[in-house]
């Protein structure tokens, strides 16, 4: 029978695994150090919910930190109208996130109904639980939006799974939607993304790429408190958070890939038009050859055809000329070269 203990076995670690040692010696990250702000968290909550609450105090924190008993820390954890809601921030592709929230639901619950109240004999009401996990990474995995299921980690699947857990998984590289409603997120990813251009376009180093990154939103009145307050833990927990040679590798391969799709876009788009614009030329052409077949002045046509008659007036002198041929290749190329 197939055990969940891992056989031993020597493999290569791959670059995310490298990741997640590295920054699990590390206390954050910059999404989690803007989110231990209670107003910020308050303005990220509105916006997921459409709501307006404004008294930070309604809110209480739950966030995992990782001590005394508790294996695990998560990026934001909060109580607020009787749901707790979970955030976590990701930079790459993790379908295990219902799994991780399983366990960080398991430690608040743990740290908020002690062991002997499970044993009362009256029923203990309990918040209702959301897990939310915002994408950020470069890897295609989430177009705007989607939901993940602990029971599509199962190894034999169910429809009616006995212990479920749903994971909203919104894109925020591509959700301009909830970007719009939330000015502190907004501002994050407008951080993240001059960061990645400075890396994979410039060239820059992660600490210079950080450091010029964050002078240019300060002057551009971005997390100005925020990154005057804590810009060197800024630049540590951003050292950490990229593989500089790997990151600087993926961003150029990025960019050059929407730079290349962008231009196909354009050459598509002007080739279409011009089609477009031909297509149009030759109709009209046809009918002028037809209206001055039929003895019509110019004046005439260009009433029937509702086009000014300056407009016209090049193709009705381009088929007169032609007469009494009327080739329309010659016509064409007659109006192609005036």
């Amino acid at each position: 029978m197939r055990g969940y203990l891992p056989a031993k076995e020597t493999r290569r670690i791959s670059m995310a695994e490298k990741k997640d040692n590295v920054t699990s010696k590390f206390k954050d990250n910059v999404f989690c150090m803007l989110y231990r702000d209670k107003k910020n968290l308050l303005e990220l909550y509105n916006a997921l919910n459409n709501s307006a609450y404004t008294n930070v105090d309604d809110l209480q924190v739950t966030t995992l930190n990782g001590g005394s008993y508790m294996k695990y820390k998560n990026d934001a954890s909060f109580l607020l109208c009787m749901s707790l809601y979970m955030f976590e921030q990701q930079s790459s592709k993790n379908p295990n996130m219902p799994l991780r929230f399983l366990h960080y639901v398991s430690d608040v619950f743990r740290e908020l109904f002690s062991n002997s109240m499970l044993h009362r004999r009256s029923m203990i009401k309990i918040p209702v639980p959301h897990f939310v996990t915002f994408y950020n990474g470069l890897e295609k995995w989430i177009e705007d939006e989607d939901e993940i299921r602990l029971s599509g980690m199962y190894e034999i699947s169910t429809d009616n799974p006995e212990l479920e857990l749903k994971v909203r998984v919104i894109n925020i590289n591509e959700d301009v939607h909830i970007l719009n409603k939330c000015k502190t997120l907004r501002d994050y990813m407008t951080f993240v993304n001059k960061v990645r251009f400075k890396m994979g376009v410039q060239g820059d180093d992660v600490r210079i790429a950080v450091t010029e990154a964050m002078d240019e939103c300060i002057d551009e009145d971005i997390l100005v408190d925020f990154f005057e307050k804590h810009r060197e833990e800024v630049v540590e927990v951003s050292i950490y958070d990229y593989d500089e040679e790997e990151v600087r590798r993926v961003l150029a391969e990025e960019y050059a890939q929407e730079y290349a799709q962008k231009v196909a876009k354009e050459v598509s788009e002007k080739a279409f038009a011009e089609g477009e614009q031909s297509g149009r030329q030759l109709n009209l052409i046809n009918q002028v050859i037809k209206k001055v077949k039929k003895s019509k002045t110019l004046e005439t046509i260009a009433s029937e055809l509702e086009e000014e008659e300056a407009d016209i007036k090049p193709i009705y002198d381009a088929v007169v000329s032609s007469a009494t041929d009327y080739d329309i290749n010659v016509i064409k190329d007659r109006l192609d070269n005036m």
